[in-house]
């Protein structure tokens, strides 16, 4: 059991932070080969949504890792209040971006029509991230992963996220 966690964890780890480095070496080769890409990928608000966009998965592979890190230890509590404080951090920090991503959005719509879709198809992918680590587990990789989610008929809290709810109640325990 523990080599089956650790194995899973490993692969999330390594996915996220594969996903991360390939996006960015696309995108500098999409550069490179086609010209036309460049208004596109060198604007501002694409460069805005895409960093957002590598930020979020950033912070999932940095998780993973910590999970994985615990699980080596045969620790299978919630990770500590201080990288737990970290994540909070980062949530708050996301919402904050997520917010001027808007304002960027409406600039964009009206002074860059012809790039909107672009940064919206990046931004929108940095919000499904957001909301994958910090709300909603959307992403099932396995067969039985996804008959799971069939028979329960609903979506499940992510991980990070239960980690985080349990980080707030105490929060608030300690603060009353």
């Amino acid at each position: 059991m523990q080599k089956k966690v650790e194995k899973k964890l490993l692969k999330l780890f390594t996915g996220e932070l594969s996903a991360t480095i390939i996006f960015a070496l696309v995108w500098i080769e999409f550069l490179q080969l086609y010209r036309w890409t460049v208004p596109y990928l060198t604007s501002f608000s694409s460069l805005y949504a895409f960093a957002l966009l590598e930020f979020i998965l950033l912070q999932g592979s940095y998780y993973w890792f910590l999970k994985l890190k615990q699980t080596k230890r045969k620790d299978y509590s919630h990770l500590p209040y201080r990288q737990l404080k970290i994540f909070a951090v980062f949530r708050g920090f996301n919402l904050f971006l997520i917010g001027i991503g808007i304002i960027i959005m409406i600039y964009q719509l009206v002074v860059f029509p012809i790039e909107f879709f672009w940064f919206v198809f990046l931004y929108f992918f940095a919000i499904i991230e957001y909301i994958n680590y910090y709300h909603i587990r959307l992403s099932y990789q396995s067969i039985d992963e996804i008959k799971e989610l069939i028979r329960q008929k609903e979506l499940r809290s992510s991980k990070l996220a239960k980690e985080l709810k349990t980080f707030n109640n105490s929060q608030k325990n300690n603060n009353v």
